[in-house]
Protein backbone atom coordinates (compact mmCIF):
# COMPACT_ATOMS: atom_id res chain seq x y z
CA UNK A 1 0.00 0.00 0.00
CA UNK A 2 1.41 3.41 -0.93
CA UNK A 3 1.91 5.84 1.94
CA UNK A 4 -0.12 9.00 1.78
CA UNK A 5 2.22 11.95 2.35
CA UNK A 6 -0.74 14.24 2.90
CA UNK A 7 -1.80 12.67 6.21
CA UNK A 8 -2.88 15.30 8.69
CA UNK A 9 -2.40 15.31 12.43
CA UNK A 10 -5.55 15.62 14.52
CA UNK A 11 -5.42 18.33 17.14
CA UNK A 12 -7.61 19.22 20.09
CA UNK A 13 -8.39 22.91 19.87
CA UNK A 14 -10.56 25.37 21.75
CA UNK A 15 -11.17 29.09 22.15
CA UNK A 16 -8.17 30.77 23.80
CA UNK A 17 -5.72 27.93 23.14
CA UNK A 18 -2.22 29.33 22.72
CA UNK A 19 -3.12 32.65 24.36
CA UNK A 20 -2.06 31.65 27.88
CA UNK A 21 -0.09 34.30 29.81
CA UNK A 22 3.64 33.62 30.20
CA UNK A 23 4.62 32.80 33.77
CA UNK A 24 7.95 33.92 35.18
CA UNK A 25 10.01 31.54 37.36
CA UNK A 26 9.04 31.54 41.04
CA UNK A 27 10.81 30.76 44.30
CA UNK A 28 9.50 28.61 47.14
CA UNK A 29 9.59 30.13 50.60
CA UNK A 30 9.46 27.78 53.56
CA UNK A 31 7.13 28.35 56.48
CA UNK A 32 9.01 26.58 59.32
CA UNK A 33 5.80 26.27 61.34
CA UNK A 34 4.49 23.75 58.78
CA UNK A 35 7.78 22.04 57.97
CA UNK A 36 8.76 18.66 59.33
CA UNK A 37 12.09 16.87 59.43
CA UNK A 38 13.50 14.01 61.42
CA UNK A 39 14.29 15.22 64.93
CA UNK A 40 12.27 18.46 64.75
CA UNK A 41 10.28 17.43 67.82
CA UNK A 42 13.59 17.00 69.71
CA UNK A 43 14.90 20.43 68.72
CA UNK A 44 17.15 19.27 65.88
CA UNK A 45 17.67 22.12 63.35
CA UNK A 46 16.40 21.80 59.79
CA UNK A 47 18.95 20.14 57.48
CA UNK A 48 18.61 23.01 54.98
CA UNK A 49 19.58 25.77 57.40
CA UNK A 50 17.66 28.85 58.44
CA UNK A 51 17.35 30.74 55.17
CA UNK A 52 13.65 29.80 54.66
CA UNK A 53 14.11 29.15 50.94
CA UNK A 54 15.46 26.26 48.96
CA UNK A 55 18.56 27.57 47.22
CA UNK A 56 19.57 24.60 45.09
CA UNK A 57 19.07 25.71 41.50
CA UNK A 58 21.45 25.45 38.56
CA UNK A 59 22.48 29.02 39.41
CA UNK A 60 23.86 27.87 42.77
CA UNK A 61 25.96 24.77 42.15
CA UNK A 62 27.80 23.35 45.09
CA UNK A 63 28.28 20.46 47.43
CA UNK A 64 24.91 18.72 47.96
CA UNK A 65 25.91 17.93 51.55
CA UNK A 66 26.04 21.67 52.25
CA UNK A 67 22.83 22.57 54.16
CA UNK A 68 22.17 25.48 51.79
CA UNK A 69 22.04 23.03 48.87
CA UNK A 70 19.87 20.44 50.62
CA UNK A 71 16.86 19.30 48.62
CA UNK A 72 14.05 17.85 50.73
CA UNK A 73 12.88 14.36 49.81
CA UNK A 74 9.24 15.41 49.91
CA UNK A 75 7.42 18.73 49.85
CA UNK A 76 3.87 19.76 50.56
CA UNK A 77 3.21 23.08 48.90
CA UNK A 78 0.25 25.23 49.88
CA UNK A 79 -0.84 27.79 47.32
CA UNK A 80 -1.83 28.22 43.71
CA UNK A 81 -0.88 25.00 41.96
CA UNK A 82 0.23 26.69 38.73
CA UNK A 83 2.64 28.99 40.57
CA UNK A 84 3.90 26.09 42.70
CA UNK A 85 4.54 23.96 39.61
CA UNK A 86 6.37 26.86 37.97
CA UNK A 87 8.57 27.18 41.08
CA UNK A 88 9.42 23.47 40.95
CA UNK A 89 10.15 23.49 37.22
CA UNK A 90 13.53 25.24 37.37
CA UNK A 91 15.04 22.74 39.82
CA UNK A 92 13.15 19.52 39.16
CA UNK A 93 12.68 19.41 35.37
CA UNK A 94 13.18 15.82 34.20
CA UNK A 95 13.79 14.54 37.76
CA UNK A 96 10.36 13.59 39.13
CA UNK A 97 9.74 9.83 39.19
CA UNK A 98 6.02 9.83 39.94
CA UNK A 99 3.26 12.39 39.56
CA UNK A 100 -0.15 11.58 40.97
CA UNK A 101 -2.88 14.05 40.21
CA UNK A 102 -6.61 13.97 40.65
CA UNK A 103 -7.62 17.11 38.77
CA UNK A 104 -11.10 18.57 38.77
CA UNK A 105 -12.87 17.15 35.73
CA UNK A 106 -15.43 19.91 35.19
CA UNK A 107 -18.31 17.50 35.53
CA UNK A 108 -20.90 19.98 36.74
CA UNK A 109 -20.85 18.68 40.32
CA UNK A 110 -20.52 21.25 43.08
CA UNK A 111 -17.16 21.52 44.85
CA UNK A 112 -16.37 23.80 47.76
CA UNK A 113 -13.08 25.24 46.44
CA UNK A 114 -13.51 24.81 42.70
CA UNK A 115 -15.72 26.56 40.17
CA UNK A 116 -17.15 23.46 38.49
CA UNK A 117 -19.28 23.46 35.37
CA UNK A 118 -17.42 26.29 33.64
CA UNK A 119 -17.17 26.60 29.86
CA UNK A 120 -15.03 23.73 28.58
CA UNK A 121 -12.69 26.07 26.70
CA UNK A 122 -11.97 27.95 29.95
CA UNK A 123 -11.39 24.67 31.79
CA UNK A 124 -8.99 23.48 29.07
CA UNK A 125 -7.12 26.80 29.29
CA UNK A 126 -6.74 26.22 33.04
CA UNK A 127 -5.54 22.62 32.67
CA UNK A 128 -3.18 22.92 29.70
CA UNK A 129 -0.34 24.93 31.32
CA UNK A 130 -0.41 22.72 34.41
CA UNK A 131 -0.17 19.52 32.36
CA UNK A 132 2.65 20.99 30.26
CA UNK A 133 4.70 21.80 33.36
CA UNK A 134 3.99 18.36 34.82
CA UNK A 135 5.34 16.86 31.60
CA UNK A 136 8.60 18.83 31.93
CA UNK A 137 8.97 17.73 35.55
CA UNK A 138 8.57 14.04 34.74
CA UNK A 139 11.74 11.98 34.32
CA UNK A 140 12.19 9.88 31.17
CA UNK A 141 11.47 6.76 33.21
CA UNK A 142 8.82 8.48 35.33
CA UNK A 143 5.14 7.66 35.73
CA UNK A 144 2.20 10.04 35.48
CA UNK A 145 -1.07 8.91 37.02
CA UNK A 146 -4.32 10.76 36.42
CA UNK A 147 -7.30 9.54 38.37
CA UNK A 148 -11.01 10.00 38.48
CA UNK A 149 -12.91 8.93 41.54
CA UNK A 150 -16.01 6.90 40.57
CA UNK A 151 -19.25 8.71 41.20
Amino acid sequence: MAQNKNLQKLELTWIGKGEEPKLEPRILIENPEYSYWEGKDKGKPAPWGNNNSYNHSKNNPGNPSNPQNHVPDNMLIHGDNLLALKALEQDYAGKVKCIYIDPPYNTGNAFEHYDDGIEHSLWLNLMKPRLEILRTLLADDGLDILTKVPE
